[in-house]
């Protein structure tokens, strides 16, 4: 089984910033995104559409996770249910069995764990401290 709790630290930690971030910061744009709440918002869909695909509830390519956009005060949540989910998706799994990506190609469960953990670090880098 792949080691999901570099996830859910990484996870944990990024969702605590955008819970503990006042609303000025959370709606300052930051590179690519129109603000950090919304940074964090397509984060957490793209790792609800990689649980999703690992579940194999979703077409290659299909919608991201079916995420709403429920407001910049929700950012953190919202990233905080959709690693989660991913976790729980993985855990079960031996590290290299082969899951369907949000891609629609197939790769090893860990590799979708470290692509995930990758994910995380580049928008808690993205969005600063």
């Amino acid at each position: 089984m792949p080691d999901p709790a570099p996830l859910l630290t990484a996870v944990d930690r990024l969702a605590d910033r955008f819970r503990s971030m006042p609303q000025s910061r959370l709606t300052a744009p930051v590179p690519g995104h129109p603000s950090r709440a919304a940074a964090a918002l397509a984060l957490a869909r793209r790792l609800a559409a990689d649980a999703l695909a690992v579940e194999g509830a979703a077409a290659p390519g299909g919608a991201p996770g079916g995420m709403p956009d429920a407001g910049p005060f929700a950012a953190g949540d919202q990233l905080a249910v959709a690693g989660h989910d991913l976790a729980a998706a993985l855990a079960p799994l031996a590290p290299d069995a082969p899951v369907a990506t949000r891609d629609g190609v197939r790769s090893a469960a860990d590799a979708v764990l470290a692509d995930a953990v990758a994910a995380v670090g580049a928008v808690a880098e993205l969005v600063g401290g």
